[in-house]
């Protein structure tokens, strides 16, 4: 055998291999998440086999409501029609509702509020299959494949958990699942059984996906009593300072750069960030709090986190 023909038996060799992977990259993701999740490699290779592209996924992914300013993405959740669904839901699931929050510690309004923002009180929980969305961010969107990626070996760990069908289970396109829009990870490690019966059923269950929601903003820090933002009165124009939602500054702190807001009584040393808001005349201001930033967990978009806060609040306005 020449050394030529050598090299073209090793081409065609690495060329079927590379043609028989469903996905690129799909050989060295099963190799991975089969050493650390304990899946079957062949189990793990007929779901990715299964797995299809899909355009639109990528499409929604890079024009998230989140990417719009303030005064276009508050009117999608601030809404007469989702007031008054959230006052209804309230209404009919007061008991239950009133034992997750003293469970957890979480006022039921932002429970309401944040299941009324993902999927308008489990009325829309999405209509992607989870393989799909995963398969297609994890191996055709780049710039957070190595996030996406990672949620699907944690969905096929789930599914295996939860007896979940993996091939029928649907989502959103970022393949959030469930009343609460849990992805993967999060479902993992903080769903919980509130209904008792032994499984975390994020779908049909409304006592496990409504005391997973509180138990989610309580494993990340929530802290009863306190409030979620402060308004605003007085701002400088000119801030020599960088604000994100890591609460890198105090209420102190922002006081003395000459920020007035309506926060008596709040101690000086209570960690805070401004918020800033466009509006269509300009930009209006907001101090976030702990409660705040921990919304932010749960979606890492100010707005976001805005959206609950107010809505929760317009909830509670009209709540039973």
């Amino acid at each position: 055998m020449t050394r030529l023909t050598c090299v073209l038996l090793l081409f065609l060799g690495a060329s079927m291999v590379f043609a028989e992977e469903p996905h690129p990259g799909a050989e060295a993701f099963v190799e991975r998440i089969s050493a650390e999740h304990g899946l079957d490699p062949d189990e793990i290779r007929a779901v990715l086999a299964d797995a299809r592209y899909q355009q639109s996924i990528i499409d929604a992914i890079t024009r998230p409501a989140e990417a719009r300013p303030w005064y276009q993405y508050r009117p999608i959740f601030l809404t007469d029609t989702r007031i008054a669904g959230g006052v209804e839901f309230w209404r009919a699931n007061r008991e239950l509702l009133e034992d997750i929050a003293e469970e957890f510690g979480i006022p039921v309004e932002i429970i309401v509020a944040i299941v009324g923002v993902e999927t308008n009180y489990g009325t829309n929980t999405g209509s992607f299959r989870v393989i799909d969305a995963l398969a297609t961010l994890g191996f055709y969107f780049p710039r957070r494949a190595e996030f996406f990626a990672s949620e699907l070996g944690h969905f096929l760990s789930l599914a295996r958990e939860e007896e979940l069908p993996v091939r029928e289970v649907r989502g959103s396109y970022a393949g959030a699942m469930g009343i609460g829009q849990f992805i993967p990870s999060s479902y993992r490690a903080y769903a919980v059984d509130f209904d008792g019966n032994g499984r975390r059923d994020l779908w049909r269950s409304l006592p496990d996906a409504l005391g997973s929601v509180a138990n989610y903003l309580a494993a990340h820090r929530w802290r009863e009593g306190e409030p979620i933002v402060v308004a605003v009165s007085e701002q400088p124009e000119d801030l020599d300072a960088d604000f994100g939602m890591s609460l890198d500054h105090t209420l102190g702190e922002l006081a003395e750069m000459g920020i007035r807001f309506e926060g008596d009584g709040l101690p000086d040393d209570m960690p805070a960030t401004l918020v800033e808001l466009e509006t269509e005349n300009g930009h209006e201001y907001w101090i976030g709090l702990n409660n705040f930033y921990v919304i932010t967990r749960y979606n890492r978009s100010p707005l976001y986190a805005m959206a609950v806060t107010q809505l929760a609040e317009a909830i509670k306005e009209q709540a039973p």
